[in-house]
């Protein structure tokens, strides 16, 4: 059954750019990885500090693979030949959800 997993960052108004490079910068990491079907980096427009990663995957075996592998990875360093980066959110909270229905435009 195909998961969504929704990461909750809340963002210091003075850190959102560097949040927004760094996704743009690793913009490909999770494309390749098995079972990955869906990114989106959601911005708020008022209201709140807080993003939302939006990912889905064809199942949460998918999605625990690449947290233990790629993900984990990206994290613990700053990529290809960077030093550890301080983090731009100030916290972080993970959704999950299975999906029951979905839909798309019509053809």
């Amino acid at each position: 059954m195909p998961v969504v997993k929704i990461n909750v960052l809340t963002v210091p108004a003075e850190q959102r750019e560097e949040l927004e490079k760094r996704f743009a910068h690793r913009a490909h990491a999770v494309e390749s990885s098995d079972g990955f079907e869906w990114f989106e980096l959601l911005r708020p427009v008022e209201g709140t500090d807080q993003y939302l990663v939006y990912t889905r995957w064809r199942d949460e075996e998918s999605f625990q693979t690449w947290m233990e592998g790629p993900m984990k990875a990206a994290h613990q360093h700053g990529g290809e030949g960077e030093a550890p980066k301080r983090p731009a959110a100030s916290g972080s909270t993970l959704w999950s959800f299975e999906v029951v229905q979905s839909a798309g435009p019509k053809a």
